[in-house]
């Protein structure tokens, strides 16, 4: 469904009360009794788990499976699978400027990416009462998939042009993938970025930053917007950097305190986070996600552009009843209970 997404964004940010907005799809495999790799490989199946979800919660928007092995996956990463884990990349496939010149930029449709994008198509079509995003790896974390996440640190300062060449390659593939969600209706993506947040300010605007601008750029419009999500640690010195590339919603990991970097940003960029996917939504107790939540709405809330979130992707095994009662405790929240 089309919908006005900029305005979307102000009316949040103008409302005294905001519904959560955690990154939550995976645990779906739950209430349809399947595996993660059926899940991953059924596009009725995705659109049928994400519509699940959102007839369960009331969320500010439906968000779809975080998986970020499928891009690497297209360019020829190999990726291991698991009944109840999210996929992830096995081997890295550039180690040389050679390597990385010869490297294809795959075709939209190749690999699983056919299949995440005709699960938006059919998600936006029984979802209809909220925003639904697709999802997206960043560049340089899809780098770092094909390089090997430790390596292409050491490449960052002794193989530059090698990196940009792959970060080139990579954007142009992103751009490109959030086009087909575009054409396939979704309201925008939230573009995962978390190996940039371990490096420093200065090289993250090298090698990440000024790509994902080059996303937003290319793919954000009044229908479609981009939400930034990081969860490394650096996060909040490297906030500037962040919020150059345009994106109007930015979302953080439960590695930095939300209340320490709510009041860098920005009062016209909503931010989100970061309740503690596995520390609380997965392997927490009822009791303990509902003060957790408390107390981060109690410190946050004031900032009228804060939204409550989980601080990633809430694992697939993560409990209901923890989830259950995250949105309970918001609601409790705004009622003054």
């Amino acid at each position: 469904m089309k919908r006005n997404m900029k305005q979307w964004v102000e009316e949040i940010i103008k409302s005294p009360i905001k519904k959560p907005m955690p990154i939550l799809s995976f645990p779906a495999i739950q209430l349809m009794n399947i595996s993660v790799k059926e899940l991953i490989s059924d596009s009725n199946l995705q659109a049928k788990g994400m519509k699940l979800v959102a007839d369960r919660i009331d969320s500010a928007a439906s968000v779809s499976l975080m998986d970020l092995s499928i891009e690497a996956e297209c360019f020829g990463a190999a990726v291991q699978f698991s009944d109840d884990e999210v996929p992830t990349v096995t081997n890295s496939i550039v180690s040389s400027q050679e390597e990385a010149q010869a490297l294809q930029i795959p075709e939209i449709g190749s690999g699983r990416t056919g299949v995440y994008i005709e699960a938006i198509e059919k998600a936006v079509k029984m979802i209809t009462d909220r925003p639904v995003f697709a999802g997206v790896i960043g560049p340089f974390s899809l780098a770092g998939r094909l390089m090997d996440v430790t390596e292409i640190m050491i490449y960052c300062y002794e193989e530059i042009e090698m990196v940009h060449i792959i970060l080139e390659k990579a954007t142009a593939f992103i751009i490109e993938y959030c086009k087909a969600y575009k054409n396939a209706g979704a309201n925008g993506v939230v573009i995962a970025e978390p190996l940039s947040g371990i490096l420093s300010p200065a090289l993250e605007a090298e090698f990440s930053g000024r790509y994902v601008k080059k996303i937003v750029d290319a793919v954000q419009d009044d229908n479609f917007i981009v939400i930034y999500h990081n969860c490394g640690n650096n996060t909040i010195q490297m906030v500037d950097s962040i919020i150059s590339t345009g994106c109007l919603v930015v979302h953080f990991g439960n590695a930095i305190n939300m209340a320490e970097i709510m009041p860098l940003i920005p009062n016209n960029i909503v931010a989100m986070g970061n309740i503690d996917p596995a520390g609380e939504f997965k392997n927490g107790t009822k009791e303990s996600i509902r003060r957790a939540t408390i107390s981060l709405m109690e410190e946050c809330s004031k900032y009228n552009n804060f939204v409550i979130s989980s601080g990633c992707d809430i694992p697939p095994m993560s409990k209901w009843e923890n989830i259950d009662e995250f949105f309970s405790a918001v609601k409790d929240f705004y009622a003054g209970v």
